[in-house]
């Protein structure tokens, strides 16, 4: 496994969990060194325990010596990241994908099967190839593409018990490998996808663009339902109950963040645009997320009078969603400095993400507990629903801010109980 992100430790994880013998690889001498201590380096359910069982076992170790992680491997996973082009065209940055596939092609022995496991644009698979060929004229390899569909939060059951497994693939003999690596998930009868390369590589990008879509055009409805004086929640769950549509992301909130959406749904524009084709759903999908974020600093700010300044804000809630410490396209990282950029004190407390936000938003108040970010504030924002803040001490929280206002940007209470129990209370499209 060569990375050791999310992805790469997860996937690495879970395979030596299957039976597997996995080696993860990664440049980062201190990870590595801190793997190799039980230390792991994000926030995933689970994920400690896996790996400490799994050493322990012997099917999984870390190392930073790509021979040592290669030369004995019958299938090699490139699971490197893939961040947005840091020239802001929204291309995926493929320099660690190419660097990963020239540095291992000089390892390559007996037959191998490399596998893409990173979220990479269509065409990539066929490029990772041409670079090891080059590199090593007589490899024996066959080259796939495996993407991941790991949710942050519940990653280990997706690739335990995942909807389907992706193989896409222009040789038999690499298609039976890697039937025999994903070999425990026939017992619960996983359906296997096997196409072609190109498909595969665009699989990923469809799957999230169209949930992307999804949460987009609830939010929108949301609006709409604000104005004409609907609920969106009884609306989504009439619409979500006709079983062409179904409920899941049918779920109005602040937008959509995280590590996958928005850099997936820009990198699906640029491969249409590059191909001459119009993806407007897409991209009016993206203006919508872009739309809403905005839209929820203009609510809480409306929410407070019409403005904020010299005024003190609890935030509740830092992660794009509960059960993982990942801020990436957070909605709350959006929202909260225009807040504090209009005069406002911002108080904040997540269970998971207070170190990293410390160090992106130093100014920032952090706090040790939802009820030590609401003291003396004027109004809290509930920005990510972990459970410890769903079911809050409502006298409690009264007494102790100085204005009784509560702003719910993800709709986990409801509006008669809040306004019974004093609070002036603000929802999404209720």
């Amino acid at each position: 496994m060569i990375g050791t992100g999310y992805v790469g430790l997860v996937t690495g994880s879970c395979l030596a969990e299957f039976g597997h013998q996995v080696t993860c690889m990664d440049k980062a001498t201190e990870k590595i060194q801190a793997l190799n201590k039980g230390q792991i380096p994000i926030y995933e359910p689970g994920l400690e325990q896996l790996v400490a069982n799994n050493v322990k076992e012997k099917r999984l170790r870390f190392t930073t010596d790509m021979k040592e992680a290669v030369e004995s491997a019958q299938a090699v996973f490139i699971a490197v990241g893939t961040p947005a082009s840091r020239r802001g065209d929204g291309y995926a940055d493929l320099t660690y994908i190419y660097a990963a596939a020239r540095e291992l092609a000089h390892y390559l022995k007996d037959y191998t099967v490399v596998i893409d496991k990173s979220t990479v644009p269509v065409g990539t698979a066929s490029q990772v190839a041409r670079v090891i060929r080059e590199e090593n004229p007589t490899a024996d390899f066959d080259i796939i593409s495996n993407p991941e569909f790991l949710r942050e939060g519940a990653a280990i059951n997706d690739f335990m018990r995942p909807d389907r497994v992706v193989i896409g693939s222009e040789s038999a003999r690499a298609t039976e490998v890697m039937r025999e690596v994903y070999n425990p998930l026939y017992l619960i009868s996983t359906p296997i996808v096997a196409t072609n390369l190109e498909t595969a590589e665009l699989i990923k990008y469809a799957a999230n663009a169209f949930l992307a879509i999804k949460i987009s055009f609830i939010n929108e409805i949301a609006g709409i339902c604000e104005k004409v004086g609907a609920d969106v929640v009884d609306l989504a769950r009439a619409v979500g109950l006709d079983g062409r549509i179904g409920s899941k992301f049918l779920h109005p909130g602040p937008g959509y963040g995280g590590s996958c959406f928005p850099k997936d749904t820009i990198a699906l524009l640029r491969i249409a645009q590059e191909n001459g084709v119009a993806a407007r759903l897409v991209e009016a999908g993206v203006e919508v997320n872009a739309a809403q974020k905005a839209r929820m600093v203009k609510k809480i700010i409306d929410t407070m009078g019409g403005s904020v300044a010299g005024k003190t804000i609890a935030a509740l809630g830092l992660t794009f969603k509960p059960e993982t410490d990942d801020l990436r396209e957070s909605p709350a990282m959006t929202i909260l400095p225009p807040l504090l950029e209009r005069g406002g004190r911002i108080q904040v407390h997540d269970p998971q993400a207070m170190p990293e936000a410390a160090r992106l938003l130093p100014d920032f108040h952090y706090t040790n507990s939802a009820y030590e970010a609401c003291e003396n504030a004027d109004a809290v924002v509930l920005l990510t629903e972990w459970n410890q803040y769903r079911a809050l001490d409502l006298e409690r929280l009264k007494k102790i801010m100085k204005q009784p206002v509560f702003i719910d940007l993800r709709n986990v209470y409801e509006p008669e109980a809040m306004r019974a129990a004093g609070f002036i209370y603000s929802s999404i499209g209720r």
